[in-house]
């Protein structure tokens, strides 16, 4: 009976190791790949958001003044944690991705006996795992000029991950459809960028005119930053619930569209 319990079990064991060591190669692979060369994908984010806190912060915050009840320094500080995170979960993601599949790596994959959402783990937790990292680092850095305040731990974490994981997932599916180098940078610079600058990042939604205020509730950075706010002040010019549903049914969304991709083999397949 025993014998008989073992040869059932042990199949199911066997697939789920297979699947664990096919993720953990993936995200094992994508946590060197960016740890190894930190000057170069870690610290410029660092520096960067740091010119931002002097910057906005310390020069020019004094002549804006108070932000909802709030020290400006304070009222964006949020908007560049989660800036840096988004722009590095995207670039890790993007770049990996692509050079996998121009290197013909990613078809050894897809004929692995493992399924494709193991594949997409991986390498989504990989962006996750340099965003996070960047993430940490800057809001180490905004310690050096502000006191910061958690109002919400689990509601910043969440965002925080939350956030991480659908940009993984947007820099994804732009490294299947891109066809060059050159289309991996097209994104990033055309639409990433003017998300995060319209989302809320540098000021309150309520200061935009009618029009504005409109299209930018299209944009999704747009909950994340407010939700991250309402993590770290206890502020949000948008409701939480509708910001998470937002920002769940975006992720969601790009999951299955990614899933997809790869059960077509689209931009990978020759």
């Amino acid at each position: 009976m025993s014998q008989g319990t073992s040869r059932v079990i042990t199949p199911g064991r066997g697939r789920w190791s297979r699947y664990w060591t096919a993720f953990s190669t993936i995200l094992r692979k994508e946590i060197l790949r960016f740890s190894r060369i930190w000057v170069q994908t870690l610290l410029p984010s660092v520096i960067t958001t740091a010119l931002y806190f002097v910057i906005f912060g310390r020069l020019i915050g004094d002549r804006i003044g108070p932000m909802e009840g709030f020290a400006y320094l304070d009222f964006i500080v949020p908007g560049l944690v989660l800036m840096s995170v988004i722009t590095n979960t995207y670039a890790n993601v993007v770049s990996s991705f692509y050079s996998s599949k121009f290197s013909r790596y990613v078809e050894e994959l897809l004929v692995a006996p493992v399924p494709n959402w193991v594949i997409l783990g991986g390498y989504v937790c990989g962006g996750v795992a340099r965003g996070l990292t960047v993430g940490v680092a800057v809001t180490l850095v905004a310690l050096f000029f502000t006191d910061l305040q958690i109002h919400s731990y689990l509601a910043s974490l969440a965002v925080f991950t939350l956030t991480a994981i659908l940009f993984a997932l947007g820099g994804f599916i732009n490294a299947v459809y891109a066809n060059s180098f050159d289309d991996i940078s097209i994104i990033p610079t055309f639409v990433l960028t003017p998300m995060t600058y319209l989302g809320g990042v540098f000021y309150s939604i309520d200061l935009l005119p009618d029009f504005w205020r409109f299209i930018s509730q299209g944009n999704p950075v747009l909950y994340m930053v407010n939700a991250f706010r309402y993590g770290f002040l206890g502020v949000s010019d948008i409701d939480l619930g509708v910001a998470f549903t937002i920002i769940l049914g975006f992720i969601f969304a790009m999951a299955y569209y990614s899933l997809r991709l790869l059960d077509r083999g689209v931009g990978i397949k020759s």
